[in-house]
């Protein structure tokens, strides 16, 4: 009877380990098949940022939008076949950072040729500029296989900059297994880039009340040359600290969705804590990091290995 249980035990077991198969994420996946990877992901990111520190938030910005979008499968990257690809949404018009990972792959594939993904070098590439820019550095868990469908439509999953609090908690706690936390610290994220002043017309074409007069007249000023002008998130936009909460607290958030986490009571105590304890904002920054990198994973069959991130194979 013991043997018996023992065996049945080991085929759940051996069950269990087929079903994870050799497509599951790991922190070493490509540690026989490719053990430079990291390390050409994070010299090609270093010598890019060292020319333009501004694509730190380009690379962090092109990871959040292809994982929001039918899940962490680069298929932002794609060029469009037949109609519109998601880089073509106006969601996606400032995004940045094509051309890094461009330089990364070529790189990979000369070395490793059909091995490492484009979905892959995104992730890695985003935590690169990240640390560049002075956060924090977390490991990356690899495996991930690339999406072969890239459609405009498909961007109406991302967050807009005029949702409230409570939307943000549908999209991110409610439909994606975020925490609270992780919500407004990945809101930090914006502690590095800036914002095209399409995305704030809302604020100024009703002069947002919830936003200090003087920085509101600024902001103004700036959009007056047109929707493409950018605005920095906060003060010291290319370097990764907590100075957007602080920003917040001074009622200078640039985004609806930015200040509206100072404003409601159910994020304004995150914020307050994040603005005293940035060690606190960098550690669940980097939680939600590993966890938005595992959103809606193709593993095995349902996704390749392109050779080029542009097309799919």
């Amino acid at each position: 009877m013991e043997a018996k249980r023992i065996a049945s035990l080991f085929l759940l077991l051996l069950i269990g380990m087929q079903m994870r198969g050799s497509n599951a994420l790991s922190m070493n996946y490509y540690g026989m098949s490719c053990p430079f990877v990291e390390m050409i992901v994070r010299n090609v990111v270093n010598q890019a940022l060292q020319k333009d520190p501004t694509l730190a938030a380009g690379l962090l910005r092109l990871h959040f939008h292809d994982c929001f979008v039918q899940g962490c499968d680069a298929s932002i990257l794609l060029d469009a076949t037949d109609g519109t690809s998601e880089k073509d949404s106006p969601a996606n018009g400032s995004v940045r950072g094509y051309e890094v990972i461009d330089q990364i792959k070529q790189l990979l594939e000369a070395r490793c040729p059909g091995t490492v993904s484009c979905a892959d070098v995104v992730a890695l590439a985003a935590r690169d500029a990240v640390f560049w820019a002075g956060g924090p550095y977390f490991g990356i868990m690899t495996g991930r296989r690339d999406g072969t469908r890239s459609r405009i439509e498909d961007t109406r999953a991302l967050p807009p900059p005029t949702l409230n609090t409570t939307d943000l908690i549908d999209v991110f706690v409610n439909k994606r297994g975020f925490n609270v936390a992780e919500l407004v610290a990945l809101s930090g994220g914006h502690t590095i880039g800036s914002a095209r002043c399409q995305s704030l017309k809302n604020r100024l074409d009703n002069a947002d009340p919830t936003a200090e007069p003087n920085f509101l007249q600024a902001l103004s000023r700036t959009c007056s040359a047109g929707d493409k002008t950018t605005v920095p998130f906060d003060r010291t936009s290319t370097t990764f600290d907590n100075n957007y909460f602080r920003a917040l607290q001074n009622s200078q958030g640039v985004l609806t969705s930015d200040q509206t986490l100072y404003n409601s009571p159910q994020t304004r105590m995150i914020v307050d804590a994040y603005a005293m304890n940035q060690a606190m904002f960098f550690y669940n920054f980097q939680q939600g990091m590993l966890k938005m990198g595992q959103l809606d994973l193709k593993e095995g069959n349902q996704g390749e290995i392109r050779l080029n991130c542009h097309k799919v194979n």
